[in-house]
């Protein structure tokens, strides 16, 4: 909401009571990323502006370099991962700056190649990148710089719809199996970022093969804005968290023919068939 107190509040609410593994801002350059054109006129969807034009919007909505090392040092305090999404090179630049563990790109951005040079010569750590609205020629594109620079193994890809919020019929959650095929064994890893309502497709996406999760947050849903239609609240956040480490710790095969804790039963219920 472009408020630092409200983003402090976000980040204490993810932690403490969502339980999550990391929190990820946004990091754009409006000058460098807009025309001039675009900058000065209108917000296409007026009722959503924070400002008399779209420039000013995006403005508000930002954070400057100093607030993002101010997120990062109350993710630390509060145990979990500080991250931020990057949609150009000067904001690429500032957040390697201060040194996070991991650096997202968006589907709007992930054929920058300069962005995702850069990032490959420049950050050693973990690169996780969306790919919505993303043509497969374009895909093995973005694998290609990577190999190039031999930083595969700290590629994390990411199937995404890019629609908000994006129906679940419209999700197609089997393209994570073709990239697990594709690139599972040469990458860090395969995620899953939704833009979707409510949690189900989460667990299916976790049941096909995918380790990293990326879901928009909230606090209210009816704040202005497309985001928020597509966004978990904090109760809603919560669940997934736990319902993705509970399903998590269930997928796995069994350690031996006769669990010790079905033992019991099969000395009851067995008895005469032995």
């Amino acid at each position: 909401m472009g408020d630092f107190k409200t983003a402090l509040e976000m980040i204490k609410i993810a932690a403490t009571f969502c339980k999550v593994d990391v929190v990820k801002f946004q990091k754009r350059n409006n000058k460098e990323l807009l025309s001039k054109v675009e900058y000065k006129k209108e917000h296409p969807v007026p009722e959503n502006s924070y400002g008399k034009t779209y420039g000013e919007h995006r403005e508000f909505l930002e954070f400057n370099i100093s607030q993002h090392s101010e997120l990062q040092k109350e993710c630390l305090r509060l145990g979990v991962k500080y991250s931020t999404s990057v949609w150009d090179l000067t904001s690429a630049k500032e957040i390697v700056g201060i040194k996070p563990e991991l650096i997202k790109i968006p589907s709007a951005t992930n054929t920058n190649f300069r962005v995702l040079k850069y990032l490959c010569k420049e950050y050693p750590g973990k690169i996780h990148i969306s790919l919505g609205m993303t043509k497969r020629k374009e895909e093995k594109e973005i694998v290609k710089v990577f190999y190039d620079n031999q930083r595969l193994k700290d590629l994390v890809l990411y199937h995404c719809i890019s629609s908000y919020p994006v129906e679940n019929e419209m999700l197609y959650l089997l393209e994570l199996k073709r990239l697990i095929s594709n690139y599972g064994n040469k990458i860090f890893g395969i995620g899953f970022s939704g833009h979707h309502k409510g949690i189900s497709p989460d667990i299916a996406a976790l049941t096909l093969g995918a380790e990293f999760f990326e879901r928009h947050f909230t606090l209210d849903r009816t704040w202005k804005g497309t985001d928020h239609a597509a966004s978990l609240e904090p109760d809603g956040l919560r669940k997934l968290s736990r319902d993705l480490k509970s399903v998590s710790n269930a997928l796995k095969f069994k350690p031996s023919e006769i669990l010790d804790i079905e033992n019991i039963q099969r000395k009851k219920l067995k008895k005469f068939q032995e």
